[in-house]
């Protein structure tokens, strides 16, 4: 996709049209995993006669005048906050499609034993009373679970602990609540996440329109490359201890109900901490292709320790109509060694 020079912003739903003239600025957080995206809107309330009663739902398209707008989603307006001198009202939106009456008592919390059962088949227990379609990733669903506790928590709070459990993300889409693996819950939603290719220019100074700045963290957590967990094995009647990847090893200290579901903790850990041994920021020009959960390719203009594919875990946008969008660009190393490829 082309950029152009004009950024641009529509906000279309309830009050479309009293949000769009005395819309100031804007921020959307587009998050990965089990956060949810939110918009937030800086409204002019000069001239008006009292302050306004908005609710509802509104959806957001950004991008630039000269090579149009992209589609970011619809989000349900949660909070609103006035301010005098200057008289302002700043409107905060999400994306999770929750009302505050709860009438499904999905925050509701709850004591509950489940299994022997599979992990898909446990999701969609979960979420299908509360209006959802359940939609699981089929490596995922096969997960087999002998026994777990649902100790006092709400049915959100334990979706989100089996989620982390296996090294995966649950996170509700419109309609849809989706199980999935990291960098693979939009794609199960149904949404179409291309690549997107950074490059930075020759001249690349504050104050230009494609000023690019960065920084590169390597993690504690990446001492560990293999992981050590432990079960009972009924066959043999003793305890035993399950290894995955190599040393040195991080150990799980709670023991699991099976040697099967042992391996598949191990596993999930030793995939989180290769994924996470990186963590990259940047601040670069908006790009409306910039997406949670999607790619980005560092091309051979950037450093040969950046360069290569990089897994997107949030994306925070912001600008003012016509005078500004940037964007502040949040990812995992998933293939950091690899050069980008034309």
């Amino acid at each position: 996709m082309t950029q152009g020079f004009t950024p641009t912003i529509e906000i279309y739903g309830a009050h479309e049209a009293l949000l769009n003239q005395r819309l100031i600025s804007w921020e959307h957080i587009d998050a990965a995993g089990m956060e949810s995206d939110q918009l937030t809107l800086v409204i002019d309330l000069e001239g008006l006669e009292g302050l306004p009663t908005l609710g509802g739902k509104i959806g957001l398209r950004v991008g630039y005048l000269e090579s149009g707008l992209v589609e970011k989603g619809q989000f349900r307006i949660t909070r609103l906050t006035p301010t005098l001198f200057p008289l302002r009202l700043t409107l905060v939106a999400t994306a999770a499609p929750f009302s505050g009456k709860d009438e499904t008592g999905f925050r509701e919390r709850r004591t509950a034993s489940h299994g022997p059962t599979t992990l898909g088949e446990l999701f969609g227990k979960l979420v299908s009373p509360h209006g959802f379609s359940p939609r699981v990733d089929p490596e995922l669903a096969l997960i087999r679970i002998a026994h777990v506790d649902q100790s006092n928590e709400t049915d959100m709070s334990f979706i989100t602990r089996l989620a982390r459990k296996y090294d995966a993300v649950a996170k509700p889409v419109n309609e849809l609540y989706v199980l999935a693996k990291p960098a693979q819950l939009k794609n199960f939603s149904g949404q179409v996440i291309p690549d997107v290719r950074l490059s930075v220019t020759s001249n690349n100074r504050p104050g230009d329109h494609a000023f690019i700045s960065a920084t590169l963290e390597e993690t504690a957590r990446t001492q560990n490359q293999g992981c050590k967990t432990c079960c009972w094995d009924l066959d043999a009647g003793k305890q035993v201890e399950v290894k995955t990847g190599k040393e040195p090893y991080k150990v799980v200290r709670q023991k699991q109900a099976s040697v099967e579901e042992a391996k598949a903790i191990g596993e999930a850990e030793v995939r989180k901490m290769l994924r996470e041994k990186y963590m990259l920021k940047i601040t670069c020009p908006g790009d409306p292709l910039l997406v949670a959960e999607g790619l980005l390719v560092l091309d051979d203009t950037w450093p040969d320790f950046m360069r290569g594919r990089w897994s997107i875990e949030k994306v925070t946008a912001s600008g003012k109509r016509e005078e500004s969008y940037r964007c502040l660009i949040e990812a995992k190393g998933q293939d950091s060694q690899a050069k980008a490829k034309d």
